[in-house]
């Protein structure tokens, strides 16, 4: 027990020291202590690099200062700006607690770790990120850099993804955090584990830990963390059919909970196997989403591949040019002007990029 308590009190003095003398790393939102500020860097950091979440970062404040801006926005005005972010449901969340905090709490941040904690997208780590940050809350973060400077530390050999090994890394994270200074504690074990104890290539040479690291003495870092759970990936292939009529596209907002919900798309075909574009015009055909002797193909994309967390996405457009005006179910005309407000997944942006380079528009 003693042995225990003096391990954790070299961490935490190690840690601190190390923050205060060696920790160079800048980002526009340490220090910061309004909660709104906070609350976004939180939401946007989750899932996402620092370095690509910085400037969607900037570009959601400068175009939501306050609380209030974000609330009284368009839905479609915030996801443009999350546009190529990824995992939209964090941005449906932030409108859903903007208004939930203005109508129900005046415009004013749930100022405990409690009542932070039940709003729309806040976990355990974001709620006690928020709390310490802003208010010097005594809540200790636990998120993937701190499971890995913990697990490698003390040598836990318990899965950082099991339901025993997060009880435990919990329980250890609240013995460390430092009550005095909860937020500096915080930003200190995140910033290490960032840029000393990085997940491949750390800087252990370096560290001021390594005499006391469990994980460096035995000569095993690149074991910790342990995990349990392999990420099974699913294959997808998204056939769209773009329709063009004179200079509008048939778009629709995809409403079904699935990725990108409630960003915009073209017509959509999906298979789990590789088709040829003949078979695709066929079936659209037999369905009569465009008649045989009604258009014309102008434009076949190469198939793009994009890898999300636990799907691959194989994607291809056959563009096609209809005579006549149609009306396709639960599609709409939509201008060229008017697109360029509206939301797309990074797969059909890209595809943007290929048509016009293909035709010169």
């Amino acid at each position: 027990m003693q042995k225990e308590a003096k391990n954790i009190n070299a961490f935490r003095r190690l840690l601190l020291n190390w923050s205060k003398e060696k920790n160079t790393r800048q980002m526009p939102w340490k220090g910061e202590k309004n909660p709104y500020k906070i609350w976004i860097s939180e939401i946007i950091l989750q899932q996402t690099r620092v370095e690509q979440g910085l400037d969607y970062y900037k570009k959601f404040l400068d175009n939501f200062p306050t609380i209030q801006k974000l609330a009284n926005s368009s839905d479609a005005k915030a996801y443009k700006i999350w546009e190529g972010l990824g995992y939209y449901s964090r941005c449906k969340n932030l409108l859903e607690t903007a208004r939930t905090v203005v109508k129900k709490h005046a415009g004013i941040f749930p100022t405990t770790y409690e009542e932070i904690l039940k709003l729309k997208g806040v976990g355990p780590y974001t709620a006690a990120a928020i709390a310490s940050f802003a208010y010097n809350l005594p809540h200790a973060v636990l998120d993937g850099n701190v499971f890995r400077v913990l697990s490698r530390f003390f040598g836990i050999a318990k899965a950082v993804d099991s339901t025993e090994g997060k009880k435990c890394f919990q329980q250890l994270s609240n013995e460390l955090l430092d009550k005095k200074q909860p937020g500096i504690y915080n930003q200190a074990i995140m910033d290490f584990g960032a840029v000393v104890c990085k997940p491949v290539l750390p800087l252990c040479l370096q560290c001021s830990f390594k005499k006391h690291c469990k994980a460096y003495v035995s000569n095993s870092v690149a074991l910790f963390p342990k995990k349990v759970k392999k990420i099974k990936i699913k294959t997808r292939w998204f056939y769209y059919l773009v329709i063009k009529y004179k200079t509008e596209f048939y778009i629709r907002q995809r409403t079904e909970n699935d990725i990108w919900k409630n960003l915009h798309e073209f017509y959509l075909q999906e298979f789990d196997y590789e088709v040829a574009s003949e078979e695709i015009l066929k079936k659209v055909e037999k369905l009569n989403i465009v008649k045989k002797k009604n258009y014309k193909v102008v434009f076949v994309s190469p198939t793009q591949k994009q890898q999300l967390s636990h799907q691959k996405i194989f994607a291809k457009f056959i563009t096609v040019e209809i005579f006549q005006k149609a009306k396709i179910p639960s599609m709409q005309l939509v201008s060229k002007k008017e697109i360029t407000k509206l939301a797309f997944p990074k797969t059909i942006n890209n595809y943007f990029l290929q048509y016009l380079a293909a035709n010169k528009e």
